[in-house]
This record gives C-alpha cells, sequence and structure tokens, in this order.
C-alpha cells in the first residue's frame, strides 16, 4: 500500500541521515550534510564503505573522434583511396602536420617507395639489368635491400653511378628470386619512386598507373622547386631544392637506400596537393543500372540510340 512503502521510504532515508551524521562526525563530510569541498566521487566513496559496499569509479569517457576512412576496407582500390584522401584533405589545412595525419588515417602501410641500381650486360654492356634493390616503407625504413646477381655475365658495373662492384656479388641472390620477393611486396602497394619506369623495366614487370607516384613526372614538385613543368629534373636536383639535403655524392656511388628515402619524403613533401589534383583527375564512375533510379530503359527508344542506317531502312 502507500502507506506502507511510504514508510519504507521514510525507515530508508533515517538509516541513510544516520550514516550521515556519523560521517560528518569522522570528518568525511561537511556539518552541512553537503559534499562541500569533498568531490561527488570522494562522498560517494564514504558513503559506500559505510555501508559495506564499494561504489564502481564513473569516469568521462571521451566522445571518439570521428574518422572519415573508417568506411575505407583493407582491399579498398587506389580509385577510392585517391577519392577517400581528397575527402580528408577538404578537411584539413594543407600543413605538413596535416599530411601526416591524412596518410596515417589512410593505412600508410599501403605507400613504399623503390630504387633500383643497374649493371651493364650484353655487347659491350650496353643492356641494363638489375643488380640492387632497395625498398622502403611510408616512414622511409628500409623493408627490402638486397644485391642481385643479373641473368646475363656483367661487362660493366658502372660503380661510378651504381656503387655495385665486384665484392657485393658475392652475396647476391639470383634475379629471379629477388624479383618474386619484391614483386611481393609491390603487390597492391602504392609505389613512389623517381623516374621510376627505369626501375620496373629492371624488374621486367609492370605497376599499373594509377597505383604509381613518379617524383619526376609531378608538376607541384616542379613548380615548388621553381623549375619549368615540362623539365626533366633530378632527384638530386629536387633533393637539394626542396629538401635541403645533398645526396649522391662523392665516387662510391649512388645508394639506392638514400635515392628511394628521398623519393619519399619528396612525395610526402607534397602528398596533400598531389592526391588531390589526383582524385579530381579521376574518370567518373558509371551509374549502375541496379542502384540508377535515372536508369530507365525506356530512354533507349529517344532516335540518338538507334544506328542512322537501322533507322533508314525502318522509313
Amino acid at each position: 500500500s502507500p502507506q506502507g512503502r511510504s514508510k519504507k521510504k521514510s525507515r530508508k532515508h533515517q538509516r541513510f541521515m544516520e550514516r550521515r551524521a556519523l560521517l560528518e562526525q569522522k570528518g568525511l563530510l561537511s556539518p552541512r550534510g553537503r559534499l562541500g569541498s569533498h568531490t561527488p566521487e570522494a562522498g560517494l566513496e564514504a558513503l559506500s564503505e559505510a555501508n559495506g559496499t564499494t561504489a564502481p569509479r564513473c569516469h568521462k569517457v571521451p566522445k571518439p573522434k570521428r574518422v572519415v576512412s573508417a568506411s575505407l576496407s583493407p582491399s579498398a582500390s587506389p580509385d577510392s583511396i585517391a577519392r577517400h584522401h581528397s575527402v580528408l584533405l577538404s578537411q584539413g589545412n594543407g600543413s605538413s602536420k596535416r599530411v601526416r595525419t591524412s596518410s596515417l588515417v589512410l593505412r600508410p602501410g599501403k605507400y613504399v617507395a623503390i630504387d633500383c641500381e643497374m649493371v651493364g650486360t650484353g655487347p659491350q654492356g650496353r643492356l641494363s639489368e638489375l643488380a640492387r634493390c632497395s625498398v622502403v616503407n611510408y616512414e622511409g625504413d628500409v623493408i627490402y635491400d638486397k644485391y642481385v646477381q643479373p641473368e646475363l655475365p656483367i661487362v660493366d658495373y658502372r660503380t661510378r653511378w651504381s656503387g655495385i662492384t665486384k665484392e657485393h656479388m658475392k652475396n647476391a641472390i639470383p634475379f629471379k628470386a629477388a624479383q618474386a620477393e619484391i614483386l611481393k611486396i609491390l603487390k597492391d602497394k602504392i609505389v613512389v619512386g623517381h623516374a621510376v619506369h627505369n626501375d620496373f623495366l629492371a624488374l621486367k614487370y609492370f605497376h599499373p598507373k594509377d597505383r604509381t607516384r613518379d617524383t619526376s613526372q609531378i608538376p607541384v614538385l616542379k613548380k615548388r622547386a621553381g623549375l619549368p613543368v615540362r623539365a626533366n629534373v633530378s632527384l638530386k636536383n629536387l633533393a637539394r631544392q626542396l629538401l635541403h639535403k645533398k645526396i649522391q655524392v662523392g665516387r662510391k656511388g649512388h645508394s639506392s637506400v638514400e635515392d628511394a628515402q628521398t623519393a619519399m619524403e619528396l612525395y610526402r613533401l607534397v602528398e596533400v596537393q598531389w592526391e588531390k589534383e589526383l582524385a579530381h583527375s579521376l574518370p567518373p564512375r558509371p551509374p549502375s543500372p541496379v542502384t540508377d533510379p535515372a536508369a530507365d530503359s525506356s530512354q533507349y527508344l529517344d532516335d540518338q540510340y538507334w544506328p542512322t542506317d537501322l533507322m533508314a531502312s525502318g522509313l
């Protein structure tokens, strides 16, 4: 009955008041019966201890930040990556910090940079064959660096440029073995490089164009360096102009690791603008006839969809 509930409530309140009075005597609560200077958590813990129970702590859980790329699956195509990148870029201010953030959201594991060193084989050493290959990740860490034994006998080591000597070939692995290892790394990756078509040629491999980022071909890098857009610019020159670093110095030849790392640095320098331009240049996707309500088959009855010779024969 209401009267019974009232009595129970009254007794419960009375017990609560008794416990509170006890806590006031012990100095755990202010005399006014309010928590006063004590925090709500302290008051709750004190009351709970008096009651023989432990009150759970209630910490304010911050709301997770909205991640735009949550819908981007691990098997996302370069087309969707570039378009998704464009959305992310439109939310940022284009700073170098935003460059790093946007790529991290887009799984930096999708990006690698490559550089190969070649030696001369065949008649008069005019054929170029792979003798060393280096691959670095988005952060510039080396994930592959091996010397490779060409399929044909070496005629010219090209040490002045390649840095390759006879000593390096003692522990070199066969070309076919190296090719299999490297292509496994490049699979489904966005590959960065400088004049990277030469590296692919040495690997006897063709990488999809939409997954390739060639720092020798991007106008935004040349503009930033104050060079003509159509000029052939070396990696060494771009590194000096834009990264303020010297590479390919001395007479010991080039370092494929250093060149791959430099190409990745250049890519990251203009990553935001580059990917945004690529996203805008991608052709629009054709509408699906199943999901597109505008795709009505009756439109194909219009004259523009009928061959002229068929129209003439039907008149």
